[in-house]
């Protein structure tokens, strides 16, 4: 049992989880670096500690000086959030070794999961399906690496066994290519994680990418909480996510045994607290295990709105030995939730990151809108970590409705003093294999651009096509406003001089 958390992260998921202790009657810890002294997370928690210089290696993953804070100031729980130490079994060990509570999964779980090779394997046993591949774990040759490149069959993907978020990664269309793709994979793998091992998978052309949300207490009890459509990517990294997916939307039967394999998946490495579990799924709805995240997830808010389950507080609640507070047969996916990440990106130069302070930073309100942040007016967005601002998550009652009320919602959004992707999820709103649910994982990277998008230059036949049977079946006042492009009413100089002249 604990009564103070100390918080080993920082931005909006310090802040979520600083705001759920809070109201479990818990005590926080907040860690910062010298660029975060100022941060939202820093000033919410009940006490804050320097942990080092503004680069992450120095500073948040530094596991011994986040244990020693953890010491000095009596927290007998850590909650490590994404990112940064969430999926490292060695913190999760030392925690456990000084008396702390991880509020997480077991380091055995972090281990099994986070070696790509050995989850497979692992899955494998335990009757999961996987995408044809490798089945060797670790330490496999190029020798071996090409001859079962020939039995697998092209394409196929590289991929690093400690990896993630496409680092490591390579796609191969032929023999041929094989031995240069395969040194640079392995020296950006032994760059990113310290491990050069990969393994191959056969490329599932026009999948798509669902994940579902398990969630396991002390006891054994296990649940799913319906998937996540997260298919709308931009070279591996998410964009924007919805739930629940317009691919499965009312396809009970087919929720259910996906949601039942992927609860599989998490006893076979008897699981603890929160985890998500990915697939891959292709047009005919076979779905085949891609990995699991040992962690919280990024985009768990659109879970929580449809399922009316605070993730964050089961998670403390399971850390401190209570059971679940729901069976599966109580959870419900009600209504239709969206989440745009919204990042300090140029989106009309490549998506380069934009640093700087935030001037003003005014959010969208009304019904059915959240945003997630850590950020604030005069903020400043350093080079250190990543470019997530906030996260914006909107709830319909349909997906029409949360189309249309992010749509507004973007409208509402100022952001001044940064360049954001806000015009990118404006584009993507607009788009109509967007609104028809008709894409893939490439869609982003293979049939969009930004710059045709604003110019209204999309007219292929099939997609009108699309566009004119999703029209029939809508509500006609509603698939009218979602067909109306949207328009933000001035741009941000405007707003400027305008908010200006009004305070004066």
């Amino acid at each position: 049992m604990f009564d103070k958390v100390l918080i080993a992260n920082r931005g909006e998921i310090a802040v979520r989880i600083i705001r759920a202790c809070r109201e479990l009657g818990l005590q926080t810890v907040a860690v910062f670096s010298e660029a975060d002294r100022n941060a939202l997370h820093v000033r919410l928690a009940d006490e804050a500690y320097l942990i080092g210089p503004p680069p992450s290696r120095e500073s948040y993953l530094q596991m011994e000086r986040i244990l020693d804070v953890a010491r000095k100031t009596k927290a007998s729980a850590i909650h490590p959030g994404y990112g940064f130490l969430a999926e490292r079994s060695d913190f999760a060990q030392a925690c456990e070794d000084s008396g702390i509570t991880f509020i997480g999964p077991r380091p055995s779980a972090i281990s099994a999961m986070g070696d790509k090779a050995t989850a497979r394997a692992t899955v494998i046993a335990a009757g999961v399906p996987v995408v044809p591949g490798t089945e060797d774990v670790g330490n496999l040759t190029n020798e071996k690496l090409l001859a079962a490149a020939r039995k697998i069959g092209f394409p196929l993907l590289i991929k690093a066994t400690a990896g993630g978020g496409g680092k490591g990664m390579r796609e191969v269309k032929n023999i041929d290519e094989m031995p240069h793709l395969l040194e640079s994979a392995r020296s950006e793998a032994l760059a990113a994680f310290g491990n050069g091992d990969v393994y191959l998978e056969k490329l599932v052309e026009g999948a798509r990418h669902i994940e579902f949300q398990i969630m396991a207490d002390m006891d054994g009890n296990t649940v799913h909480l319906g998937e996540r459509e997260c298919s709308l990517q931009r070279r591996h990294q998410k964009l924007l996510e919805e739930a629940p997916s317009p691919f499965i939307d009312d396809d009970e039967e087919f929720r259910q045994r996906m949601g039942e394999v992927a609860v599989k998946a998490a006893k076979a490495v008897n699981y603890l607290n929160a985890g998500t579990i990915e697939f891959l799924v292709d047009k005919d709805k076979n779905f085949y295990f891609l990995e699991m995240n040992t962690r919280l997830q990024v985009e768990h808010p659109i879970t929580e709105e449809v399922t009316g389950i605070d993730i964050v507080t089961e998670q403390l609640r399971i850390a401190r030995g209570r059971q679940l507070s729901v069976r599966q047969e109580d959870v419900r996916m009600q209504g239709w939730a969206i989440e745009c990440r919204i990042n300090a990106e140029d989106a009309h130069n490549n998506f380069l990151p934009s640093t700087g302070y935030i001037s003003h930073h005014v959010l969208p309100t009304g019904p059915g809108v959240r945003v997630d942040t850590g950020v604030f007016g005069g903020f400043q967005i350093t080079p250190y970590y990543d470019s997530l601002v906030s996260k914006l998550v909107v709830k319909g009652e349909s997906r029409a409705q949360a189309i249309l009320r992010m749509r507004r919602a973007l409208e509402e959004y100022r952001i001044v003093g940064v360049k954001t992707n806000i015009p990118f999820h404006q584009s993507i709103l607009e788009q109509a294999r967007f609104i028809a649910g008709k894409f893939d994982t490439r869609f982003v990277e293979e049939r969009f651009s930004l710059e045709e998008a604003e110019g209204g230059k999309e007219t292929h036949p099939e997609i009108a096509a699309i566009f004119a049977t999703l029209v029939a079946h809508e509500q006609a006042e509603r698939s009218a406003h979602i067909i109306s492009r949207g328009k933000r009413d001035t741009s941000n100089w405007k707003w400027v001089s305008r908010w200006e002249r009004m305070n004066r």
